[in-house]
């Protein structure tokens, strides 16, 4: 009876131990990138949203999402993208964005965007996600077109929630008298 009990728990350890490795070095990303470098948003809080774009000359950026990664793509038309990798929205595990299944609108509201574009590994769990959400299925092309399409409006709408955000904080030193 204690040999099963000890086996168990070795079992159990090395399953936690396996799964949190593996999560660890999936979001290893998150650690080297830990806050978008356009809007600031902490990467591991959007982890199914997140992206990291690999160029061919070694360097590296990490996003909160497709809005932001559109935005870098858009300003470095002189690098090449090695790599572009997309947080699956279910598992939060880093896939290559171009191979992803997409979802593009629905009900969800979007990472700095109205308009919603989740990837997915899989189809069964994009097609979940639209039986819930509503959206349709796209490629990585339909959901970065979607992503330029959206910038000025989404844009906007980032402007006015930061000046919403900046007249609803109080002044430094405390509240006006």
């Amino acid at each position: 009876m204690g040999n099963r009990k000890t086996f168990l728990f070795v079992s159990l350890l090395l399953t936690v131990f396996f799964l949190t490795g593996g999560m660890l070095f999936a979001q290893e990303d998150i650690q080297k990138h830990k806050a978008c470098g356009y809007c600031g948003m902490n990467r591991g809080e959007y982890a199914h949203s997140r992206m990291l774009i690999t160029y061919d000359d070694g360097t590296e950026v990490g996003t909160c999402s497709i809005h932001c990664s559109a935005t870098d793509l858009g300003i470095n038309l002189d690098k090449t993208p090695k790599s572009i990798q997309v947080g699956d929205y279910k598992t939060k595990k880093l896939i290559d964005a171009e191979k992803a299944v997409w979802v593009v609108g629905g009900e969800k509201p979007g990472v700095m965007s109205k308009r919603a574009k989740w990837a997915f590994e899989k189809e069964t769990d994009a097609r979940d996600f639209i039986k819930t959400n509503g959206g349709n299925i796209a490629t990585f092309d339909d959901a970065m077109k979607a992503a330029y399409e959206d910038m000025y409006a989404d844009t906007k709408m980032i402007r006015e929630r930061r000046k919403m955000k900046r007249m609803q904080m109080p002044a430094p030193g405390g509240p006006k008298q």
